[in-house]
């Protein structure tokens, strides 16, 4: 599937460190430490993206994580406060389902998924981690790929040809 590029200029993004994970490569004089660090950012209305950055400081990983994950933005499609269906998304072998919820639930997520959730405006969601693997980097990859299969039902009624009901009533 092609991703459409959305454009961060513009937006008020926040960002949210998930994950900093270092590094360290033993050399003659000692140890050498680099950081990698995944970031989510998002406008907390309806775009979210996960970004990865890496450098031998964490402060400047984070940049790199920031503007990584501006280039990685994704749309993420709401009915009021809750996702329009049930998706499951898979990204290697991380296994991520996220389920509709009724209004006053909440969030019930884990770490990654609730830090993707939260920024993208879901208010009410269930999700799960299923797979072999519960690595952040995996896990955020894997939702933002369910997030991408996400259709609204407007949506596909148009992909199979047919009316919405309001246009239908007209």
């Amino acid at each position: 599937m092609i991703r459409k590029k959305i454009d961060p200029k513009g937006m008020e993004l926040t960002e949210r460190v998930v994950a900093i994970n270092r590094v360290s490569k033993v050399v003659k004089g000692g140890k050498r430490f680099k950081f990698s660090v995944l970031v989510v950012v998002g406008d907390g209305d309806r775009y979210v993206g996960v970004g990865m950055g890496k450098a031998k400081e964490i402060s400047e990983a984070v940049r790199k994580g920031i503007d990584n994950a501006g280039k990685n933005l994704v749309e993420l499609k709401r009915i009021g406060n809750t996702i329009p269906h049930p998706v499951n998304g898979v990204f290697g072998a991380a296994s991520v389902l996220l389920k509709p919820a009724l209004p006053g639930t909440g969030v019930i997520a884990g770490g990654v998924v609730r830090a993707i959730m939260e920024l993208g405006g879901v208010k009410d969601v269930v999700t799960k981690v299923i797979g072999r693997t519960s690595n952040a980097i995996n896990v955020a990859w894997a939702t933002v790929q369910a997030l991408e299969e996400m259709r609204t039902p407007d949506e596909i009624l148009r992909l199979r040809g047919k009316k919405t009901p309001e246009a239908a009533a007209e």
